[in-house]
Formats: structure tokens, C-alpha cells, sequence
């Protein structure tokens, strides 16, 4: 992301605007990104990028292949299951919001129009989680990572190791060995992917604050192409599996409720212990809220 923000500052009169728009996540076509984007982040990144993806569906087929123990056993999706995911994401949302506005004082002065405006979001964020409600999903839970991250992959040089697999801290030892729907931690990378751009784009910000409407609408394409590359690579290869639904549909619900969550899980976590990046799940809530309404 340095590198890359020393190129889009040292072309900055050549290169083109970044669209008004951009896609979705799910709708780019990871063989068609714009050569201009290619160029800035360069193809070799974007093939890496595409590894990670697959090395995490490899970890998930891993993690599903043990089907004579039931600990580990995958188990299908039913409509009770699903029932109960949303209402713990509903659980989530209203501890989480509950917590945001008693102590908006925490919220750095820079981010209150955004706190307050996550504030009045509230009932769209429960509008848009309850699509997991929607119909029977086909798709397995297995066990999964629990914690995935940029933090729990070490590069090679050439591969990713992945580690770190003792779950979510925070959670007791009985919920991280639930079974769970493996885009729960493609989410997880996904977000961690935001937490990267926006973290670089304020890093930089603070010593050269005019850059800064220059480099957002970059960095947020980075964002969102690095995902959707992540993303497209993970789905390929687990398909014809039921780890994850086939049809694009019941792909891109999950993920976004997934995301969704995350982000509401990060806000009460940065609000408690880091309030200066609060505005990173912030910004997040926001834009999968704008995604998903303009679908």
C-alpha cells in the first residue's frame, strides 16, 4: 500500500479519475480490472492476492475434510440454523448500538457526524442481516479459523502460510469450536483488506493532509479490486463443494450479512479499546449499508 500510494502521488497528472461508481464487490470481474488499475498495484500483487484466496479455501476444504468425527464433521445449513445466526447478529447490533450511543464522547470529534449518522442506520442494519432469513440456503459450517485476517498470514515470498488457529479471543473455548459457515472468514480477510487501505490513507494523511482527497477514491479501489480478486479466487476453488452456496445469489447474501457483522462486531471492539480508529468500522457499516441498497 506505500508503494502504492508513492505511485498514484508520483502520476497523479497522468492517471485518470477514479469513477464516480464503483462495482460492487461481487460484480467485478477479477480478468477485467482496468489496466490502469493493474498498472498501479501491479499484476504480480493481484496474483499473490489471488493465492491468498485459493490457500484459504484449501484451509476450509482441510478443515471439512474429517467426516468420521463428528467434532469436525460438516453439517448442512437448515432453516432453524439460520433463524439462529440472525438473531445473534440482532443480539450483536443492539449491544453494539446500545454501547455507541452511551458513550459518543468517546468518538474522536472528526468521526461524531459519522457516529451519529451509523446511529440513525440502525434499523437498515437489522433490515439488511435478517436476509439470512430469506430461504434455505445450501451450504455446509464446518469448523473454522475464527480470527482470519492479514495478521494470521505470513508471506513466503512466493506462498502464504497461514496460522494462529486458536479463534477469537474474545469468545469462550465452547463458541470457537461451534461450526460455522467458512465466508465468515472470507469476510474476515475481506474486512481486514479495508482496515489496510484506510489505516495507509490516514498514515499518510497526517503528515500530508492535502493528499488525502487525491488518495481515498484510490484506496478505496484498491479496496474493493483486491477483494473482489480475493474473493472470486476463494469461490473458484470450492466449487462443485457445498462448503459455500453455488448460486451467486445466496454467495453474495451471506458475505454481505458476514461483512456486515464484522464491522458491528469491530465497532464495539475499537470503541472500547481504541476509540482513535473507530472510524474504520465506522466507514465500513456505512459503505456495505450503500452497497447493498443500491442491489
Amino acid at each position: 500500500l506505500g508503494v502504492y500510494i508513492e505511485r498514484l502521488l508520483a502520476y497523479r497528472h497522468e492517471i485518470p479519475q477514479v469513477p464516480a461508481k464503483l462495482p460492487g464487490l461481487l460484480d467485478i470481474d477479477p480478468e477485467v480490472i482496468p489496466e490502469e488499475f493493474v498498472n498501479l498495484f501491479s499484476s504480480f500483487y493481484l496474483e499473490m492476492t489471488a493465492l491468498l484466496g485459493r490457500r484459504t479455501a484449501e484451509m476450509h476444504q482441510a478443515l471439512a475434510s474429517t467426516t468420521q468425527d463428528a467434532v469436525w464433521r460438516p453439517e448442512e445449513f437448515s432453516t432453524l440454523y439460520q433463524r439462529s445466526v440472525y438473531q445473534s447478529m440482532r443480539s450483536l447490533t443492539r449491544r453494539t448500538y446500545m454501547f455507541l450511543e452511551q458513550n459518543l464522547e468517546r468518538v474522536p470529534e472528526a468521526d461524531q457526524a459519522l457516529a451519529q449518522e451509523i446511529i440513525t442506520r440502525e434499523k437498515d442494519v437489522l433490515i439488511r442481516l435478517s436476509r439470512i432469513m430469506g430461504g434455505k440456503i445450501t451450504s455446509q459450517k464446518i469448523r473454522i479459523h475464527g480470527d482470519y485476517h492479514l495478521g494470521q498470514v505470513l508471506y513466503t515470498g512466493k506462498d502464504f502460510v497461514l496460522i494462529d488457529f486458536e479463534g477469537e479471543p474474545a469468545r469462550t473455548l465452547s463458541e470457537r469450536r461451534l461450526k460455522r459457515s467458512p465466508l465468515r472468514d472470507a469476510a474476515g480477510m475481506i474486512r481486514s483488506f479495508h482496515y489496510a487501505a484506510i489505516t495507509a490513507l490516514r498514515r499518510h494523511a497526517t503528515d500530508q493532509p492535502g493528499d488525502e482527497e487525491i488518495l481515498q477514491p484510490w484506496l478505496e479501489a484498491w479496496y474493493r479490486y483486491v477483494s473482489s480478486v480475493f474473493f472470486r479466487s476463494y469461490a473458484d476453488q470450492l466449487r462443485e463443494t457445498e462448503l459455500i452456496p453455488q448460486d451467486r445469489e445466496s454467495q453474495e447474501m451471506l458475505l454481505q450479512c458476514f461483512l456486515l457483522e464484522k464491522a458491528v462486531y469491530e465497532l464495539g471492539y475499537e470503541l472500547n479499546n481504541r476509540p482513535e480508529w473507530v472510524f474504520l468500522p465506522l466507514r465500513g457499516i456505512s459503505m456495505i449499508l450503500d452497497e447493498t441498497t443500491e442491489k
